[in-house]
């Protein structure tokens, strides 16, 4: 039996776009930000009527989370300024503890809802989702 003909393999209605979404989540952390998360944005607006259950949730969840990691970065960029400005020790520290913990969360729950859109499951980011 040749790999592509087993039945668990099937791509799920709304599985390539539900991986792409996700594939643009991680690459607005990682790679590309900006350019990465107006794809995604213009990817929303067009299918957000039309699309499958399946890539309708993935669009949703990665826009969603995606606006929460801008909005972190807002807040930590503001608590750099109230604390000291950028030329204080903390600033440092604080961004150290932001990237090891906070941005490395949100890469971490975006590479969960990749594996998750690549089986053709439905994903919910947790605390924000």
């Amino acid at each position: 039996m040749r790999p592509s003909a087993n039945k668990d393999d099937a791509v799920v209605d709304g599985q390539t776009l539900a991986v792409l979404a996700e594939g643009l989540y991680l690459a607005n952390l990682l790679i590309l930000p900006g350019l990465s998360f107006i794809i995604l944005l213009f990817l929303y607006l067009k299918y957000r009527v039309e699309a499958p259950p399946l890539a309708l949730n993935h669009l949703a969840q990665t826009l969603r989370a995606s606006l929460w990691a801008g909005a972190m970065i807002l807040l930590v960029n503001l608590g750099i300024l109230l604390g000291g400005g950028y030329d204080s020790a903390w600033t440092w520290v604080t961004l150290i503890i932001y990237f090891t913990s906070i941005h490395a969360t949100f890469v971490l729950l975006g590479m969960l809802g990749l594996s998750h859109a690549m089986a053709g499951k439905p994903y919910r980011f947790p605390f924000f989702g």
